[in-house]
This record gives C-alpha cells, sequence and structure tokens, in this order.
C-alpha cells in the first residue's frame, strides 16, 4: 500500500466556498498533452494479447477517426453508436466523436436484437461501428432502422480510415452542445430513456475524478466498468485523460485470480468497481494472497450501495477501505461521494461534490429533518446535468419538481451531513449495479410462446444487490411436472438473453395463475415485491430457527 496525502485536503473549507462559476468553462478541454509519449492506454484481452498507445498515438487516431466519421457524411448532431467489446477502437472512436460534435452513443455488447432495436431506433443513430462477432443482432433488426445508413465493421476499420486524412475540419461547439447520449432504464411504458449530456460535462467529470477518485499523473488507473454503460464512458474514458492518467482496460472475464495479476503486472494504483464485483472477489477469499498488491493505494466503488462487510473485507485484504460514490447517468458525475480526508461511516453514500447542492425532501419537496427518509433531491444546475431525455419531453421534465431534481431514491442525511441510502422510489431493478427496468424485461417475456402475462420484481440478494424475479402466468391451463417446470424456466431465461441482454433475465421464475392488478388493469408489482419479502423473512426466521 502507497500512502499519499490527498488531493482534496478539507472538504468543509473547500465545499462552503467553491463555486462552478470559479471554474473557468474552457469546454474544450485538451486531453493531456496530445503530444506526449507517455502511455495513456494499456489494454490486455483473456487471450493475454496486449497493446499500448501513448497520449499522442491515441490523439493522432482520434483525429483520423473523426476525419473517417466526416467522410461518411456524419455532422454535429448526428447519432453515432458503438456497439463492440472492450476493444481500443471504442475508446480512441468515442473521442473522435466528441471532436467533431456528433452525439456519440454505446451499447453493452451482451444486448440481444430486442434491446439494440428500441436504443437505434429511439436514437435515430446514423451511423454503426460494430464487430463481425457482434454483427449477426444488427442484421435481424437493422430492415426496422430506416435512419441508420451505414454498419462499419472494425475489421474494416483500419484500412477505411487510412484511405481519408488524418486530421478532420474543426467544427464550432459550445458548451451545451450533446456529447453523448446513453441509455437508461425507466418506469411505466416507456422501456428505455435516451439520457444527453452535455459538453460542459467535463468540468465536473474533471474535478470529480481528481477529488474523489483521487487520481494524480503518475496512477496506473484501472475502471473496470464496461464502457457500453455510463460509468465506463465517463471514468473509463473521459475523466482520466484529461487529468493525465494512464489507464488500463481489460476485455475478458472475470476471474479472481486474472484481476489479482492485472493489478500486480500492471502496477494498478488506483481502482473504481462495483460492490458486486468486490463481493465476487470476496468469495474467492485467500486468492489474493499469491500476488503482490502493493501499488493498490486507493479504491472506490460504484452502482450499488456498498455493505460496510465489504468495506472490512477490503480494509482486511488490502489495507485500505473502500469509498464509495453515488451518482446516475441522469447526473452526468458524481453526486455524493466517501473522499480520503473524510471519515468513511460504512453504508453511508458519503457527502455532496462541491458545487452540489443535496437535500432530502417530502414529496411537495419541503425538506425533512435530520434523518428522516425521503426523496433524495438536488438543486438543478450542475455542469454534468442531462440537458434532455432524447424525444421525451415529458419524461425529461418529470425529474424536475418544487425546485428540484427528484433523484428516484429514498435516503436521509444525518447529523453529520452524510447521506444514507434507502432504496429506489419506483420500480426499477438493480441488480450487479445495472438498472434494468421491469417494462424492458416483461416486454420480452410476454413473447415467449408459452406465456400470457409476466411481472417482474427485484428480490434482494447478497452478492448481486437484486436479482430479477419473474413471476409468470402460463397460458396453458395445464399443470406442469416438477420436471417439465425446471426445464421450461430454464427455456425462457435463455429466451431473454437471447432477446434482451445475458445480464437482464431472471435468476428465478415462478409460475402463477394471476396477477395482482389495480381497477385499471395495471399490475401490482408492489403486491409482489411485498409478498416476496414477506416470504424471505420467513424462510431467514426458519433457518435461524
Amino acid at each position: 500500500m502507497i500512502k499519499t496525502s490527498p488531493n482534496l485536503t478539507n472538504y468543509d473549507e473547500f465545499y462552503r466556498t467553491f463555486s462552478w462559476k470559479r471554474v473557468k468553462e474552457d469546454i474544450n478541454l485538451k486531453f493531456y498533452k496530445p503530444k506526449s509519449k507517455k502511455i495513456a492506454l494499456y489494454w490486455e484481452n483473456n487471450q493475454g494479447e496486449r497493446k499500448k498507445y501513448t497520449f499522442e498515438k491515441l490523439d493522432s487516431l482520434a483525429g483520423n477517426f473523426a476525419s473517417f466519421l466526416q467522410s461518411l457524411g456524419a455532422k454535429k448532431g448526428d447519432r453515432v453508436f458503438f456497439f463492440l467489446p472492450r476493444l481500443p477502437v471504442i475508446y480512441f472512436g468515442f473521442l473522435g466523436a466528441l471532436k467533431i460534435g456528433v452525439v456519440a452513443g454505446t451499447l453493452f455488447p451482451a444486448f440481444g436484437p430486442q434491446a439494440l432495436l428500441e436504443r437505434l431506433k429511439n436514437s435515430g443513430a446514423k451511423i454503426l461501428i460494430t464487430n463481425r462477432e457482434l454483427y449477426p443482432r444488427i442484421k435481424k433488426i437493422k430492415k426496422f432502422l430506416p435512419k441508420l445508413e451505414k454498419i462499419i465493421l472494425t475489421e474494416n476499420l483500419a484500412k477505411q480510415m487510412a484511405q481519408v486524412s488524418k486530421t478532420f475540419k474543426p467544427v464550432k461547439l459550445r458548451p451545451t452542445d450533446p456529447a453523448f447520449m446513453l441509455f437508461t432504464s425507466a418506469t411505466g411504458n416507456t422501456p428505455v430513456c435516451g439520457i444527453v449530456t452535455p459538453r460542459r460535462a467535463l468540468i465536473q467529470q474533471y474535478w470529480t475524478a481528481k477529488w474523489v477518485l483521487d487520481l494524480r499523473k503518475n496512477d496506473r488507473y484501472w475502471c473496470t466498468a464496461d464502457p457500453g454503460w455510463v460509468t465506463g464512458v465517463v471514468y473509463g474514458i473521459l475523466a482520466p485523460w484529461l487529468l493525465g492518467v494512464s489507464g488500463f482496460v481489460f476485455e475478458g472475464r472475470f476471474s479472481a485470480e486474472k484481476w489479482y495479476s492485472l493489478i500486480e503486472k500492471y502496477k494498478i494504483s488506483v481502482l473504481y468497481t462495483a460492490p458486486t464485483a468486490l463481493r465476487m472477489l470476496q468469495a474467492e477469499a485467500g486468492t489474493d494472497k499469491k500476488f503482490n498488491l502493493s501499488s493498490l493505494r486507493h479504491i472506490c466503488s460504484v452502482g450499488e450501495a456498498l455493505t460496510p462487510g465489504s468495506i472490512s473485507w477490503c480494509r482486511k485484504t488490502f489495507g485500505l477501505p473502500v469509498y464509495d460514490t453515488w451518482w446516475q447517468t441522469e447526473a452526468g458525475a458524481m453526486m455524493i461521494a466517501n473522499f480520503r480526508c473524510l471519515k468513511i461511516k460504512p453504508g453511508s453514500m458519503g457527502k455532496p461534490i462541491p458545487g452540489i447542492k443535496a437535500a432530502i425532501v417530502d414529496n411537495h419537496g419541503q425538506k425533512l429533518p435530520t434523518g428522516q427518509e425521503g426523496n433524495l433531491v438536488f438543486k438543478p444546475g450542475w455542469p454534468a446535468m442531462m440537458t434532455t431525455v432524447w424525444r421525451n419531453k415529458q419524461r425529461y421534465e418529470s425529474y424536475f419538481k418544487h425546485g428540484w431534481y427528484f433523484s428516484g431514491d429514498r435516503a436521509y442525511q444525518d447529523k453529520d451531513g452524510y447521506f444514507w441510502f434507502i432504496g429506489r422510489a419506483d420500480n426499477v431493478i438493480k441488480t450487479s449495479g445495472e438498472r434494468i427496468g421491469p417494462f424492458e424485461v416483461e416486454s420480452v417475456l410476454s413473447q415467449h410462446p408459452m406465456i400470457l402475462e409476466a411481472a417482474v420484481i427485484g428480490k434482494p440478494d447478497p452478492l448481486r444487490g437484486e436479482i430479477i424475479k419473474a413471476f409468470v402466468v402460463l397460458k396453458s391451463k395445464k399443470s406442469l411436472s416438477t420436471g417439465d417446470a425446471k426445464k421450461l424456466k430454464e427455456k425462457i431465461k435463455l429466451f431473454v438473453k437471447k432477446h434482451l441482454a445475458g445480464h437482464a433475465y431472471p435468476r428465478e421464475i415462478e409460475f402463477v395463475k394471476s396477477l395482482p392488478k389495480n381497477p385499471a388493469g395495471k399490475i401490482l408489482r408492489r403486491f409482489l415485491k411485498l409478498e416476496e419479502t414477506k416470504h424471505s423473512q420467513k424462510s431467514l426466521r426458519s433457518n435461524l430457527n
């Protein structure tokens, strides 16, 4: 463990005096020294293939890619999406897209055809970058995407980029112009929402990486999030390179032994990961002893509430605490966090980022007393705040009430100013740090030939935070044998994996005769969740007895 003093040394004084107006809004923030020979990206895949790119090379490739996009007819405001594994092209390609003002977007590589169709159709994407492995999923839906003019396969990209200029035509860009669009699950009858983040978000992303991730130029930094999600974009691509920090990317499957070996090999000093990943490491206790992990000096987490047990385990294993962070795709950057200069209260979200005003209010926007549960809200206007929900003005406006931005989370604030997460105010499920809308899963389930209707809830799980549980009404009224029921459940799981995403399938399925509904016919998921909670508590008491 390497001991260093934190970048932010006095939170209270800094928070009291800080204002975003004091920060120069140079929206064309330059990524660290484009001519630098310093390594910007270390990359390795599961087969042990390794590559590295200097800041100079990364900037050159980004410029060449920007020129390539312009040769395809891409203009400021056009949507360009990446549907790829964690290959180097997604990193320099994303930067190249930002250079010419197109709206960049990423798609998680586990998405199935229906999930892809919803996102690409809603966004009106003009250009898609993918590879031969993933292309068959796009081929199935291409006829339903009339606005998708170009599909570029990475296997042909190097040759195509070589045929155009390595420099792009400069485009005049404003702080409020869109930088990227990422989709997040929603509630109600809207499966997904395209959240648009402005270019000025770079300011908040830069400072939060400095204050919370505590990054400095001699670090080797590993953000384990996939660039298909907002963390992988903001703190896996943008923030570290704004600070001139060398980043590491692993394109491969998780295993504790592999992760530890990579930390040792690349001398990773700062790790930003998910509580689920920490619990998976914890499940293989003892594996860490095979490796020299002394390069680590700072660990942060994101995606779901961090349990005190995980903090305790990390202290014991790495000699380091874990600093939890809270934010959302809609927020664009960290909003509440634990800081190195402050005491950690295990289980707490931490305190607001300097420049961010957070509060706990009732449904009418009135502040609640210390210790009382309510809505977690923020004063609108922070630099990284979304500018719109794509093609859904009503959804965008629904976030803002009584002069506050409502996050959709329930929480409380203690006497020392720390915030504590209670749960989601809506039905969105958080599993392994990813948000999944019940309607999105239910839509796929309803397409199964044997299913009449289905309802989905999040069920508490010690490893993943929550798992998806589906209550399914079958078309046939015939009773199934135990064996046949088990086989059908496995087929349904595979169906959802294939059509939606590998991570968004129900790990538990219960066949029921009917679903609880209100007089208008709306499924009452809260009743299902209440009954599931009662059942879980009864089982726990039974096991304890």
